[in-house]
């Protein structure tokens, strides 16, 4: 059974899939934590992966995929929508990079997004009349935050998920960042409004790639692709909660 966006059969994913946007990050990830990843899909050069976990402890030889979701929201409703309604997955954890806004973040840490704002239209229109919550499932979440180690900085709270990368309204990072909101990133908010319209488990864990409101040193691009283990292992510990 094929979909539009993925030529992959029934039973080619896991019921828990881990989700960066990059089809190389995906590869990475893949062979990393995977034993013999095998390739399901790869329409339009985005990669997925599916293996038993070959980390240590009690997840050991479950079963596990790896699956990018391309750039923005559009991309990855239409990825995490087939892969719950066609392909019996439960789980997705996105694991990507974030730009920090409140002051408490730096470049390194990993945040774990329990709930997302959006500017984006997307969730408004799903409820007609309704500001719609975009959240994570709490379980999840709960999971990746028991599995942070001693010395991991890792921070828990909402996020903001854009459609621009470039555009900011004036004045705008300051007030999320008074208002608390940990980072921004662009598909968060869209992942777990599929993920309840389909009654399945959705969450991010980023890492921060650089920061809005401070100075510091930001990532570069191979540091992007490379720099994700932390939030790899929040994100493994999600994926099996």
């Amino acid at each position: 059974m094929a979909t539009p966006h993925i030529t992959a059969e029934p039973g080619d994913f896991a019921p828990a899939v881990l989700m960066p946007g990059d089809p190389k990050r995906a590869e990475r990830m893949a062979r990393l934590i995977l034993d013999s990843p095998r390739l399901v899909t790869d329409v339009r050069g985005i990669l997925g992966f599916t293996g038993t976990y070959a980390g240590d402890g009690p997840h050991l030889g479950r079963p596990l995929s790896v699956m990018a979701s391309g750039m923005g929201m559009p991309s990855i409703t239409i990825y995490a929508t087939e892969l719950f309604r066609w392909y019996g997955v439960e789980r997705i954890i996105r694991v990507g990079t974030a730009g920090g806004i409140a002051p408490a973040v730096a470049v390194g840490d990993v945040v774990v997004g329990v709930g997302a704002h959006t500017t984006s239209s997307m969730n408004e229109l799903r409820i007609p009349g309704t500001h719609f919550s975009a959240v994570a499932d709490f379980t999840m979440a709960a999971a990746a935050m028991q599995a942070a180690g001693a010395g991991l900085r890792v921070h828990a709270g909402t996020v903001i998920s854009e459609d621009h990368f470039y555009f900011k309204v004036p004045g705008q990072v300051e007030a999320l960042a008074a208002y608390g909101v940990l980072c921004v990133e662009m598909e968060a908010a869209a992942l777990y409004g599929v993920a309840a319209e389909h009654g399945k488990g959705a969450l991010g864990v980023f890492t921060v790639s650089d920061h809005l409101t401070t100075e510091g040193t930001n990532m570069t691009a191979a540091e992007r692709e490379t720099h994700f283990q932390d939030a790899l292992t929040l994100a493994v510990a999600a994926a099996f909660a």
